[in-house]
């Protein structure tokens, strides 16, 4: 496609024709007047400084056709100008009144920077658009996970002090665990917010990540057990990692808290190993799997893999979403994909990474 020329550039070739046609008009045209004048009415020719009638219908007549040619000039510069502009300023009003779905048409003739504003102007109110049902979703999804946990404890601690319930050691851990959750979910959030503010700070330090995760698996082991997990590390211990040490442990119990909630009791395989430049830690399981076409969008917050899943699951549909922001803060990136009958998920990230001397 030929590229539209710039409004500068229009300006200037338009008053620079116009200029040279008045130009034309006056000087060759007075050449033809007095030529024919001369041959066929030479006594219409003025010998005075006052010019006769003739002279002033042909002074008349060039007036009107340098003015025909400006006017058509300026509709024709209007109209590649002007009209975008209004178009925009309109839907700018529409946009301003609360109307999202304002878009400024593209006039044929508006070319250059006045098509380019416009087209701007319509990505932006789509963007604008996409945003605000982004966080009116956000909103109600949080509503939502705040919900359940809150109503439970109200209905718990209402119970207690209109005595309904006595008090026992299992009522008071099922409202630490309740307190719990809505720790995870308000530090899920926080990392996600800081994440699209663009102010995930990540300390790097060289660690023995290996140690580290290991406190994170004897945490879950009886978790997983209790429901039916063989788990088996194959953490390579002699690496020492540059990374920070804390998100990455709050990343894997992120994929452990995942691996409890949607697969099946199966084993479970945590490997923590060096792939050329890059440091990887993965979790597999062995069922169910994700359709690949979900892989993509899975780590997308309040997204989960089976849009049928049972509410009774739990979660709160942002651990996967943490995962991937953490490992985008290291500069790496998280990945899902099949492995036999399950999924694995993969988190990578450049690493110097030396083997550790015992």
């Amino acid at each position: 496609m030929k590229p539209t020329p710039g409004l500068r550039r229009q300006f200037i070739q338009s008053l620079a024709v116009m200029a040279l046609s008045i130009i034309f008009i006056a000087v060759f045209g007075s050449y033809v007047f007095y030529a024919i004048a001369s041959a066929y009415m030479p006594g219409s020719i003025s010998e005075t400084w006052i010019p006769s009638r003739v002279e002033m219908i042909w002074i008349g007549c060039t007036i009107a056709t340098a003015l025909a040619m400006s006017v058509f000039v300026a509709i024709r510069l209007s109209r590649r100008l002007i009209t975008p502009l209004n178009s925009v300023a309109h839907s700018l009003r529409e946009v301003a009144q609360g109307n999202l779905t304002a878009r400024a048409p593209l006039d044929e003739q508006a070319t250059g920077e006045t098509a380019q504003l416009v087209r701007d102007f319509n990505v932006m109110a789509e963007r604008l658009q996409s945003m605000t049902r982004e966080r009116e979703f956000w909103n109600a999804a949080i509503a939502h996970e705040l919900r359940t946990p809150v109503t439970i404890l109200r209905g718990r601690l209402q119970g207690l002090a209109e005595g309904v319930f006595d008090p026992s050691d299992e009522l008071f851990e099922g409202l630490l665990r309740q307190v719990e959750g809505l720790n995870r979910l308000i530090e899920d959030l926080r990392v996600l917010s800081l994440r699209d503010s663009g102010h995930l700070d990540i300390q790097r330090t060289k660690v023995r990540l290996a140690d580290e995760l290991s406190v994170v698996l004897r945490a879950f082991a009886e978790p997983l057990a209790a429901k039916g997990f063989h788990l088996h590390d194959e953490l390579d211990a002699d690496l020492l990692v540059e990374c920070d040490a804390l998100r990455i442990r709050q990343a894997l119990m992120a994929l452990l808290e995942n691996a409890l909630r949607h697969a099946d009791p199966c084993n479970l395989r945590v490997r923590l190993e060096q792939i050329g430049k890059d440091c990887q830690l993965s979790v597999e399981d062995d069922g169910p799997g994700i359709d690949s076409e979900l892989t993509s969008e899975i780590f997308e917050a309040f997204s989960r893999g089976d849009p049928s899943r049972s509410r009774k699951s739990g979660g709160s549909g942002l651990g996967l979403a943490v995962v991937k922001a953490i490992a985008e803060a290291h500069d790496g990136h998280a990945t899902c994909r099949a492995s036999g009958m399950g999924s694995s998920f993969i988190i990578s990230w450049p690493a110097r990474t030396r083997v550790a001397q015992r």
